[in-house]
């Protein structure tokens, strides 16, 4: 390698060529590089880990043995949640929840745009919680459960599945599905899922022929809510979206790209006229029409393509009111 340095040195008349190009391919830049790509699905690992560290140290202060999700002895953490994310959501994205008289006072299943982040569901869950006392459980898939867990005076402590309880998310079996629904709990679903956050292009649904939340709501007799998050894909983006990159997607399932954003857009959850249940209607029926009752909220409240100064400026909009009925 030395020889072919010095050969350029002397074509192209450059000294100490041999010091830039080290300086240049350092190998601490190798690991820099991922690192800044990376750096806010990074900050949000951290944050899980920091979270679920005190919900550790919670439960071992009080000598709290039970697994309930439901006990009350985690209704005080569960406020706490709830109003730091009411105030970040008040104080940097200006958040509203719009349609709370849609949502039915018994169990219910809410089907959602996945955003990259999930800002404004995150925070349309907080706000039912806040001002209602109603949990909202969410299915994730289950290559979160893969994440690594912690180490710590010797001890080995899986965060995931704590703070998963917690905030009851989990990848839920059909028959643990209906018996949230049957307990009169929410179940909220995203069909199209990390696909849809990673490659969607304004807000367009990716569920393919996804119709397990359909069959799930005629099983357990229940209504669809849909809901959409107004600029919620304005607040964080991604890029790198080829075919390559979805080519890894689709045979690996673990893939995220890299993502920039954290503006302090405009956020807003409408929430639609609720689906009833119908015996009459088949799966795939009703999942065409709650993919329809969600593009029409999709396209009466959000304006395409998606602009982030124009979310950013309708944080400053008195006049909207418009926008803001159902």
């Amino acid at each position: 390698m030395s020889w072919f340095i010095q050969i350029l040195e002397n074509l192209i008349s450059v000294t100490e060529l041999e010091e830039y190009l080290n300086s240049v391919v350092h190998p601490l830049w190798l690991f820099m590089i991922p690192v800044l790509l990376y750096s806010y699905w990074l900050f949000a690992y951290i944050s899980w880990c920091a979270v679920s560290f005190m919900l550790y140290i919670y439960k071992k202060v009080n000598n709290h043995q039970e697994n309930d999700v439901y006990s009350k002895f985690w209704d005080k953490p569960r406020q706490v949640i709830a109003q730091g994310f009411a105030i970040y959501g008040k104080i940097w994205h200006g958040y509203e929840l719009i349609g709370m008289e849609h949502l039915p006072k018994g169990p219910g299943i809410v089907i959602f745009y996945h955003s990259l982040f999930l800002v404004g569901y995150s925070s349309f869950v907080a706000k039912v919680y806040k001002e209602q006392g109603r949990l909202c459980h969410s299915v994730i898939d289950h290559t979160l459960y893969n994440l690594p867990a912690f180490f710590y005076l010797g001890l080995t402590f899986s965060g995931a599945k704590l703070f998963y309880d917690f905030l009851c998310l989990k990848d839920f079996k059909k028959a643990e599905c209906v018996e949230i629904l049957k307990k009169g709990h929410l179940l909220g679903i995203a069909p199209g899922g990390a696909r849809e956050a990673n490659f969607s292009t304004d807000y367009s649904l990716m569920w393919g022929n996804r119709t397990g939340f359909a069959r799930l709501a005629l099983e357990a007799k229940v209504p669809i809510i849909p809901i959409f998050l107004q600029n919620d894909s304005e607040a964080y983006r991604t890029f790198g979206k080829t075919r390559l990159t979805r080519w890894v997607y689709e045979k690996t399932r673990w893939l995220v790209l890299p993502a920039y954003g954290g503006f302090p857009v405009k956020l807003r959850t409408y929430i639609g006229e609720p689906i009833p249940y119908d015996p009459n209607i088949t799966p795939t029926e009703l999942a065409l029409k709650t993919k329809t009752a969600l593009e029409n909220l999709r396209d009466r409240h959000q304006k395409m393509p998606g602009n982030i100064l124009r979310a950013l400026s309708e944080r400053f909009d008195k006049d909207d009111k418009a926008n803001k009925s159902i």
